[in-house]
């Protein structure tokens, strides 16, 4: 894969500015990838179907805590999902709050689970089913309600995956994480507190208004002097895949070179509002981008996925209307830098509109008509 600058395209240097969470600013410098850099390599693709030491295996179920949940219940599972041995967040703290001084604590009570994504171990996302990942995300929706249900100080589901060591994941059977938390991730939080700002000032959810640009916009902008064309965006030129529900696109001010979003067409706030026909669709646009995203990167590229959704309590109970669940995936394929680390500033080595037309562009095995 050529990630540089093409001799005949004009380096990009810019800071973007992200429209949901503005304080978070990404440098897109193209010029920098012609720079010499250490690269996160795609792992080495592990075909074994069954590893005798690996906990995940079928056929290894006592190598880990008992099922919280099976699918199916009975005879041969599909997935499982199990405690976590190390978990971050446990229900088993039952410590008072402390505050002294100026430092405070808070009561670390939540849950850290694993969901066994497939009973096969080195089985890829985009190689699994389109009825194996819709099954995925049914159970994410299922089990995030059970959590919310069974206590309500938890404010937050988060569901993620890490692939490849450089993602954090430390075991190579595929899996993702489920964490229940009694406060809100920061990130989260800024993505309703500034979708709610907005909604506020214009009455719309601005998610569905990035979508509708993405969909609808073009703009050709000159230079006042010269007459020569300094920008120009085209209608479509950020979306990398479209379903008959779900739109996935490459964010303009993308942290990552080959960052991607999956939001619902239709304005939801809520995954756990998500049906079966819902779930269907997101499986089949889900598995396209992330076979794109094999195409374009090679091998089995190391990546993070999550889910946004909006938080459960009394005080967001007023943000139906302003936030709309996603899905971030974010591909691993650079080691963040200390001017990234110490600035917070994000830099982007690939303009993100080149980004999506290459996965636009991507061929891959079972590739099929657009779903409309």
């Amino acid at each position: 894969m050529n990630e540089t600058t093409e001799p005949n395209e004009k380096a990009v240097r810019e800071i973007r500015i992200n429209p949901i969470v503005p304080s978070e600013s990404v440098l897109v410098a193209t010029a920098r990838s012609m720079r010499p850099k250490k690269e996160e390599p795609p792992v080495p693709h592990d075909t074994r179907t069954y590893v005798e030491t690996c906990p995940f295996c079928s056929g290894n179920e006592d190598m880990t805590p008992a099922s919280i949940l099976r699918v199916p219940s009975e005879g041969d599972w599909k997935m499982r999902i199990v405690e976590n041995l190390y978990p971050i967040l446990g229900d088993d703290n039952e410590d008072p709050n402390f505050v002294f001084g100026l430092q405070h604590t808070m009561n670390g009570y939540g849950r850290h689970e694993v969901v066994i994504d497939h009973s096969s171990h080195g089985i890829r996302i985009h190689e699994m089913t389109e009825e194996q990942l819709g099954l995925l995300f049914a159970t994410y929706r299922t089990r995030m309600e059970q959590l919310y249900n069974a206590n309500p100080r938890i404010k937050n589901v988060l569901v993620f995956k890490n692939f490849g060591p450089a993602a954090g994941a430390s075991i190579a059977h595929t899996h993702s994480q489920i964490i229940a938390m009694p406060v809100v991730p920061d990130n989260v939080q800024a993505e309703v507190r500034n979708s709610s700002a907005f909604f506020e000032t214009n009455h719309h959810c601005i998610f569905c208004s990035l979508i509708d640009e993405a969909l609808t916009f073009e703009a050709t902008l000159y230079d006042k002097d010269s007459g020569e064309i300094r920008r120009k965006i085209n209608v479509g030129q950020f979306v990398v895949e479209r379903s008959k529900r779900f739109i996935a696109i490459k964010p303009f001010a993308s942290r990552y070179e080959w960052e991607v979003q999956i939001l619902p067409l239709a304005h939801r706030a809520d995954f756990l509002d998500a049906n079966p026909e819902d779930l269907a669709d997101l499986a089949w646009i889900f598995r396209r981008t992330m076979a794109r995203l094999n195409a374009v990167l090679g091998g089995a590229p190391q990546y993070n996925y999550f889910l946004h959704s909006v938080p459960h309590g009394q005080e967001y109970d007023d943000c139906a209307p302003s936030f709309h669940w996603h899905i971030e995936i974010c591909p691993r394929t650079s080691i963040p830098t200390g001017f990234e680390l110490g600035s917070g500033l994000f830099v982007n080595t690939i303009a993100p509109e080149d980004a999506a037309e290459r996965l636009r562009d991507a061929r891959f095995e079972g590739a099929i008509r657009v779903r409309t």
